[in-house]
């Protein structure tokens, strides 16, 4: 499918195209890090902080609680914590005591959660207190027999783990009042009473799973991904070649991206660990927070979602901080606007550059070189070992350059195939390439760009549109801080562009008036016909904005209109 490599030209000379592999487990890397390096500081969390002798040791005590509790290798452990140090602890524990890690978004409703535990078989839950009502009620319909419960207050210096559930509660309205049994575990207990031992299960890396992600499920329900410890550690190992000017346990990394997403997993967390950054965690994004821990910490690395740096543009204040210690930014998860990109390097004299990839990629296959040429709207070139091709709809083979198709993606970061779907599996692959349902294409020097996704695609008067080109020219007007465009029914076009719309704080804008700077940037078609403004835009906890949710918002007014059309007549 790949005639010629077009895209290692463009590489740096500090980049090779092909890296070595080490054949090891995920978590002897912490074990390594343990072991050479105890009293390097590992993280800091809200006035907390933990070496790595200290973070190794908590995972060891919670990987032989687990094995006390009948955890085999292979069995299924589920997380479903905010970003915590117990969410390093309890991942890397788990994979100690053998187990496959089952990440749970903490917004998970009760249907969502009892779908994942069935279909994964997790057999060990670890859930933050305010969350465990949920999981409660869920619980016996799946196949968990023990829910390990723990709070943002446990790994609190004092007084602030004292304060802390006060704190929660007025924030939240949430008194936590868990009675705990031989079944429902407290975590703090459970772990001071398990013994700090060395645990020797073989691992197949190629083989054994590290991971079941789930994906988001835009398609039905969510999918497991099964990402083995050879697909993770290969993915850390090419982010670690791509940022090659990082100075190895130097560093420090803003983790806000949510660890229960693969990204920030791979990129913050698993990155950390093996390259000895310390991490600043931070149980979620808020932009305020976020200025005071880049100042305070001289964070240099800072991975996240384009929502985040749109955020942190727009906050009023971001010039009384100084940001100058960023080095290096890597956005993922959705498409990151020019505008924000550019806006937010003049902001830090940092370099801001995109990625690209999905779940079933543990999750980074293309991005810009941080430290080399850029080309405006492209995602990059392919990451060492990587390769990716365009798949041509009309000749089934590789696409020509600059000719649209879906592409496809092989190398050693790409899964082995969907939890107990063999025909998903299937219908995934042509012979070893992952389809990933992205419709993009390549230009001479081998520089990748998406122009949507297979499925978001808007098809109207016959032209085919693509909602990321009209967004990105949204983005440029002075009043828009989001974006977000959609297709819906028409009865003339099939479909018609329809464009929702989040004004920056103290800026106007009229429908007339984005119309006109639309058709001045856009062919006539691609224009959107409606307009909708917002206080906000529908978004997963990562920062990426839900397309589909707006779809649903749309189906079911004009299913409202067509009832109120039907009894008004």
């Amino acid at each position: 499918m790949v005639k010629e490599k077009l895209w290692l030209e463009s590489y740096p000379q500090e980049i090779p195209s092909t890296l070595e592999y080490e054949n090891r487990s995920l978590q002897s890397f912490l074990q390594e890090a343990a072991r050479e390096n105890p009293e390097k500081q590992a993280f800091h969390f809200m006035g907390k902080d933990m070496t790595y002798k200290e973070v190794y040791g908590d995972a060891l005590r919670f990987a032989n609680q687990l094995r006390s509790l009948g955890v085999n290798k292979g069995d299924r452990v589920a997380i479903m914590l905010a970003n915590t140090p117990q969410s390093v602890i309890c991942y890397y524990g788990a994979l100690l005591a053998g187990a496959v890690v089952v990440q749970t978004n903490p917004l998970y409703v009760e249907r969502e959660i009892e779908h994942q535990m069935i279909d994964s078989g997790a057999k060990v839950m670890v859930c933050l207190d305010i969350l465990y009502p949920r999981v409660e009620k869920v619980w016996r319909k799946t196949s968990l027999e023990y829910v390990v419960v723990t709070s943002i207050k446990d790994y609190l210096p004092f007084p602030k783990n004292v304060i802390y559930p006060f704190v929660q509660k007025k924030n939240t309205g949430i008194k936590v009042n868990i009675s705990y049994n031989s079944k429902t575990l407290h975590f703090p207990s459970l772990l001071s009473a398990g013994e700090e031992k060395e645990l020797d299960i073989p691992i197949d890396p190629k083989e054994d799973l590290a991971l079941l992600q789930y994906t988001g499920g835009t398609t039905g329900p969510a999918k497991g991904v099964m990402l083995t410890h050879y697909n993770l550690v290969a993915n850390t190992l090419q982010c670690r070649a791509w940022m090659y000017k990082m100075k190895k346990g130097e560093e420090r990394v803003l983790a806000a991206l949510p660890f229960f997403h693969v990204y920030g997993m791979t990129v913050v967390m698993n990155l950390s660990i093996m390259y000895l950054t310390k991490m600043i965690i931070l149980p979620k994004f808020d932009p305020k927070q976020v200025l005071k821990a880049i100042q305070k910490h001289k964070v240099s690395l800072f991975p996240g979602a384009p929502t985040m740096y749109v955020g942190l543009i727009n906050e009023p204040d971001i010039e009384k901080y100084d940001l100058s210690s960023i080095e290096a930014c890597l956005s993922g998860s959705a498409p990151l606007p020019v505008e924000v990109q550019q806006q937010f390097e003049k902001l830090t004299g940092g370099k801001l550059v995109e990625g690209y990839g999905l779940t079933e990629t543990s999750p980074v296959a293309v991005s810009t070189p941080i430290w080399g040429k850029r080309k405006a709207g492209s995602i990059g070139v392919p990451w060492p070992d990587t390769e990716v091709a365009v798949l041509s709809a009309e000749t089934g083979e590789s696409a020509e350059p600059g000719e649209i198709g879906e592409l496809m993606i092989r190398g050693p970061q790409v899964m082995k195939g969907y939890y107990n779907k063999p025909e998903d599996t299937a219908a995934s692959f042509k012979e070893d390439w992952f389809l990933t349902g992205d419709m993009g294409y390549m230009d001479e020097e081998g520089y990748f760009y998406i122009v949507d996704r297979k499925k978001d695609m808007i098809i109207a008067g016959g032209f085919n549109i693509y909602p990321r080109e009209i967004e990105e020219v949204l983005y440029e007007h002075e009043a828009v801080q989001e974006a977000a465009v959609i297709g819906v029914p028409d009865t003339y076009r099939g479909e018609t562009v329809k464009a929702f719309i989040v004004l920056k704080k103290g800026k106007n804008v009229t429908e007339e008036e984005l119309e006109k700077f639309c058709r001045e940037n856009l062919a006539a078609f691609k224009v959107p016909r409606l307009y909708e403004f917002k206080e906000e835009l529908p978004k997963t906890m990562v920062g990426k904005i839900l397309r589909r949710a707006l779809v649903e918002e749309e189906e079911k007014k004009r299913k409202e209109n067509e009832d109120s059309l039907k009894k008004g007549s």
